[in-house]
């Protein structure tokens, strides 16, 4: 499965759950360490572990491989690290602290859910 798959299989998990503004950037031509960060918000510290939870069981149904998962014990901001992904499931503070969009989005194409016909 290529990583384009990967990344929709997690935006899907997020949308199925109501994740909101949900993000996905390609950033392989800005860094080796992954090819695409998905960044959604959750409503609470239970809607985090909720969308942390979806995203790892759509991954492993799809016969891919969690490197870990972090932050999931005080679920404010949650990683799930699979690879050629990386998931940021935030609460709206810190999302709008660290503002991942800007940072990583700096010549890179986004993508959002609304316009999941670009993947």
């Amino acid at each position: 499965m290529n990583s384009k798959n990967l990344a929709e299989i997690a935006v899907d998990a997020l949308g199925d759950l109501k994740g909101q503004a949900i993000s996905c950037i390609e950033v392989s031509s800005l860094t080796s360490i992954t090819d695409y960060m998905v960044i959604v918000t959750g409503r609470s510290n239970t809607h985090i572990k909720a969308l942390s939870d979806s995203v790892v069981k759509k991954i492993k149904e799809a016969k891919q491989e969690i490197i870990g998962v972090e932050g999931r014990m005080q679920s404010e901001w949650v990683l799930v690290d699979c690879g050629d992904v990386v998931i940021h499931i935030m609460l709206a503070p810190a999302r709008a602290l660290y503002n991942l969009e800007e940072l990583w989005s700096f010549d890179a194409p986004k993508k959002n859910q609304q316009e999941q016909h670009l993947y």
